[in-house]
């Protein structure tokens, strides 16, 4: 817990490019919603509106007045997410300002939601592309005031944060951004995720092209590439990645069944060999989805916790009118569904094959199913 005091500027954490803060009960309501929809921001709010879950979230939670935390967040962050009315904002922020080159972007979002604004360093500092991102990620209107404000490409550090896509990492965005912008050639290979990425009513600048498999990419000789996939890269692609960045959209889907009391050390440990088998990334889960039987089960309750995943939960019935490619009568005779975790990860995928059929390991089973984009998700 941060103790905030005049005069000093407290110790954070930060693990994410922008911060999220919120000061009312109903904002930090919003504001745990949008941390899930948004993961590029650290979520700061007041202890008085603890939930008890923030540890496991990596939520920082802040006692004292939030414009003493606001010196701290201006020096380590690109961006500053307020859920704060914007006269509190103006005035807050006003002694911290330095110069337009420097100081971070910041937005305001108003307390149902309903509107982003971009505030300050529009353009430099980047607030009208995130006020843009960042509303479409949480359904708002964006505000920006700006008159000569045109977004004319994709901003690389935030491309597809509105759908949830997470970059691998943050070593090349900086030099992948530049040659985005000084309309140096630049491809782009999508293998899964969101296909409406491109949100424009203009056509796509023509340095940025997309290619139909990364082998078409190398063979083009990119200054720069966006990659956007699920898979784990293989040795003979990393040569796109010299000035490359990976995205990661939420597409894999973990149907799992489990013994109960099973732990979650138990359970994880058997995800992450499994999708290190399947040559996948981990942070491109979507979901846990299982049987309504489990919906209380600990260990389950903990890992989706830990990991901020939706735990989908369906009755026999929903999971019964799943085709199973192995229906089993045991199964069926304990739960009154004929497979758990295969139906489960079909059904929330509202795919038609699995990338793997039902596997035991220890007191865990699990199968996974891609997300077909093709379709709404349910």
């Amino acid at each position: 817990m941060i103790s905030l005091r005049e005069g000093e500027i407290p110790v954070i954490e930060k693990r994410k490019p922008y911060a999220l803060v919120a000061i009312t009960k109903h904002g930090v309501a919003h504001a745990r919603s949008y941390a899930e929809k948004f993961p590029y921001a650290d979520l700061y709010y007041m202890k008085k509106f603890e939930q008890g879950d923030e540890d496991t979230r990596q939520i920082q939670l802040f006692d004292g007045t939030v414009r003493l935390l606001l010196p701290a967040l201006f020096q380590q962050y690109k961006g500053i997410i307020c859920i704060i009315s914007l006269g509190a904002v103006v005035r807050m922020i006003a002694p911290l300002l330095i110069d337009k080159k420097k100081d971070p972007a910041v937005l305001v979002v108003d307390d149902k939601g309903q509107f982003v604004v971009s505030v300050l360093s529009g353009h430099i500092g980047g607030a009208n592309a995130l006020t843009h991102e960042f509303a479409n990620a949480i359904g708002a209107v964006p505000v920006v005031t700006t008159a000569s404000d045109v977004q004319k490409t994709i901003p690389v550090d935030l491309f597809g944060a509105q759908f949830g896509w997470m970059w691998e990492s943050e070593e090349k965005l900086t030099p992948v951004s530049a040659s985005v912008v000084n309309e140096e050639h630049v491809a782009i290979v999508q293998e899964t995720g969101e296909k409406n990425w491109w949100m424009y009513d203009r056509s796509m600048p023509d340095n940025l092209k997309i290619y139909p498999t990364i082998d078409e990419a190398i063979m083009a000789k990119p200054q720069a590439a966006l990659l956007i996939t699920d898979r784990l890269i293989a040795a003979h692609e990393e040569v796109l990645l010299e000035n490359g960045v990976i995205y990661r959209p939420k597409s894999i889907v973990l149907g799992i069944g489990c013994n109960r009391g099973t732990v979650m050390e138990e359970i994880e440990q058997v995800i992450d060999e499994t999708l290190a088998e399947l040559c996948l990334s981990k942070k491109s889960v979507k979901a846990v989805a299982t049987i309504d039987l489990k919906k209380n089960e600990t260990g389950l309750l903990e890992l989706t916790a830990k990991h901020n995943w939706p735990f989908i939960t369906y009755t026999p019935d929903q999971l019964n009118e799943i085709p199973m490619q192995n229906p089993s009568e045991t199964v069926f005779k304990y739960t009154g569904a004929y497979g758990v975790s295969e139906p489960a990860a079909l059904r929330y995928a509202n795919a038609k094959e699995l990338l793997l059929e039902k596997k035991k390991s220890g007191n865990v089973t699990i199968s996974i199913a891609r997300v077909n984009f093709e379709e709404v998700v349910r």
